[in-house]
């Protein structure tokens, strides 16, 4: 494998492969579908190449790729993967084609858009799929965030330009405010990109100023940066306010429920299982690495925070009356928790929240696309318009039935295994928070069983009487998801094998050791 340009040709092949597809025929509406699905499946393909040839024992970072950029400010093309990373390179390579075929007729195939809404909507998601990919794989400051920023903008066409079930007006406005909160948490982090570069150009630990993450981490761990620390904490705060917004982090969570119910179900799942998680990937990378001292400062703030969003995301999911409100709330919940695992710092807490950015990710994409299957049938997002469908869909109901499973953490699914583990990494550090946190268990076990009772239990209700069950293609989408569900509840050690490393890596920057577990009689 030695020479292939791995990395690369991950984040190339969709970003070529939608610009193909803009310029196909107006007439091929089928052909460009099958087209982006066929790149979509060349890029798992790609992910599952670098999966294998991951050495979890070997060097932290791998299928490095250094070529000069703009070497006058200190950047360059510089890829690599970790373990961290690999582990969302696979899920959103795996998800991608799942969503497509789960939007397959989701585009206008009239006049609107000149004929041409097919082959926009499956470029745009090839689009964000590229841009995620190659954020993932920087390890480059500087092109990490042309890319944290560049993926916003097909993102906005997804969600205001192919809406799912408002009208456009709403669409609109849930697009703007989308772009706005994470146009504003951009902005802030490129006057922190800025200073970063200041900082290091007038340390003596380098010749010139780097946007070098893996040079800057390595002059932080060994304390030669010689920074006034409020400066570095100015800086920290810059980042985790960027990353904070795109995650979401509570308070800054309010542009989520909007653009994922105006969306298309699969461009909800597109923004929330994939690009929403390049925020927390951004803290474990970015914040802790480079910022340790700052991230200590901050750490009980950042606590705090994650744990008033876990309980605040499940108690506001009870009272909603939209079937979809209600999931996207579930996420700034299962968002709370990732980013409390990855501030406790242990390292169950940590690999936990990696395992649990990749587990929420299929959670949320089986339970919100079998919703959107519901309500395309039914032509409503109102959970009082549903009633009984477990009689008349019986498929669909059953796979709505173990996603929600999934989603409250159930032992044996995927979620279980990760939350339990941030719960525990919490623990042994931080008792309160982590007993707080532990409530959201019972309050998620009450919005998913209110939720299937009212929608798929009783007697079937007028209008419910005529949804049709899972259909072939449906089934395609929903079955992989679930399967991966079952095998990462009960086998999640490979993940885990390959996550690890990373996290002591983090964790040796940061300066932090798991707590000596203690006796419950105390000390001899």
């Amino acid at each position: 494998m030695t020479g292939v340009p791995w990395l690369t040709l991950l984040w190339a092949t969709p970003l070529l492969g939608a610009v193909l597809i803009i310029g196909m025929p107006a007439a091929a509406r089928q052909l460009v579908r099958w087209a982006a699905l066929g790149v979509s499946l060349l890029v798992l393909a790609i992910a599952v190449v670098l999966a294998a040839g991951f050495d979890p024992a070997g060097a932290q970072y791998q299928f490095v790729e250094d070529q000069p950029w703009i070497p006058s400010f200190g950047t360059g093309y510089l890829l690599g993967v970790d373990g961290i990373a690999l582990a969302l390179v696979v899920l959103t390579a795996v998800l991608v084609p799942l969503l497509i075929i789960a939007g397959w007729h989701d585009a206008p195939e009239g006049d609107e858009l000149g004929g041409r809404g097919p082959h926009a909507y499956v470029a745009l998601m090839l689009a964000v799929e590229s841009m995620v990919l190659i954020a993932l794989v920087s390890l480059d400051i500087l092109l990490f965030y042309v890319f944290f920023e560049a993926m916003l903008i097909p993102l906005y066409f997804l969600i205001g330009g192919f809406g799912g079930f408002g009208e456009r007006a709403r669409r609109s406005a849930a697009a703007v405010k989308f772009l706005l909160y994470n146009l504003l948490g951009g902005l802030v982090m490129l006057a922190a990109v800025i200073a970063l570069y200041v900082v290091t150009a007038g340390s003596d630990a380098f010749d010139a100023g780097t946007f070098d993450l893996r040079a800057i981490v390595a002059v932080v761990a060994s304390g030669g940066l010689d920074v006034n620390p409020a400066v570095m904490h100015a800086i920290f705060l810059g980042f985790l306010f960027a990353f904070a917004i795109k995650a979401p982090l509570w308070p800054l969570h309010r542009w989520l429920p909007d653009a994922a119910v105006e969306s298309t179900p699969a461009t909800a799942v597109l923004m929330m299982a994939v690009v929403d998680k390049v925020g927390t990937f951004g803290m474990l990378r970015y914040c802790l690495q480079l910022f340790p001292d700052s991230a200590m400062l901050f750490r009980p703030l950042v606590i705090t925070l994650a744990v008033i969003g876990i309980v605040y995301g499940a108690v506001v999911a009870i009272g909603q009356r939209d079937m979809m409100r209600l999931i996207a709330y579930t996420s700034i919940s299962h968002f709370g928790f990732i980013v409390l695992g990855i501030f406790v710092m242990t390292s169950q807490g940590q690999a936990g929240s990696a395992l649990y950015m990749v587990n929420h990710g299929l959670s949320t994409a089986a339970l919100f696309l079998i919703a959107g299957f519901l309500v395309s049938r039914r032509g409503s997002r109102l959970i009082a318009d549903y009633g009984g469908v477990q009689r008349v869909a019986p498929v669909l109901a059953g796979t709505f039935l173990v996603a929600g499973m999934a989603t409250l953490s159930l032992p044996g699914l995927a979620p279980f295994i990760s939350e339990f583990l941030v719960l525990v990494g919490t623990f042994t550090r931080y008792p309160v928070p982590a007993a707080i946190a532990s409530t959201a268990l019972v309050l998620s076990a009450v919005y998913i069983l209110w939720l299937y009772q009212r929608v798929m239990g009783g007697p079937v209700r007028k209008g419910s009487d005529r949804l049709g069950d899972l259909r072939g293609r449906e089934l395609v989408v929903v079955a992989p998801l679930l399967a991966l569900l079952l095998v990462l509840g009960i086998y999640p050690k490979p993940a885990l094998d390959v996550i690890d490393p990373a996290v002591q890596h983090t964790l040796s920057i940061v300066g932090e050791h798991d707590p000596a577990p203690q006796s419950a009689r105390g000390p001899r």
